[in-house]
């Protein structure tokens, strides 16, 4: 099993919250998805090693910033 953590900015409600978790969701591999509103935090498991560049992709794609 793999965890990732990313922290995403511009998450401001459930809806974004959402949006992101559905996003990330839909990354292969992907088995579970945690998103912490109030620390922009979102934590990503798999059984499988993670691809960051998909797991960043879906996110900035739901139109949300990876923070640096």
């Amino acid at each position: 099993m793999s965890t990732a953590v990313y922290t995403v900015e511009g998450m401001t409600c459930s809806g974004c919250m959402n949006k992101v978790t559905s996003a990330v969701t839909g990354v292969a591999g992907i088995t579970d998805v945690d998103v912490d509103i109030a620390t922009g935090e979102v934590t990503v498991t798999s059984d499988a090693p993670i691809d960051d560049q998909q797991v960043q992709a879906a996110i900035t794609g739901a139109g949300y910033r990876i923070a640096s």
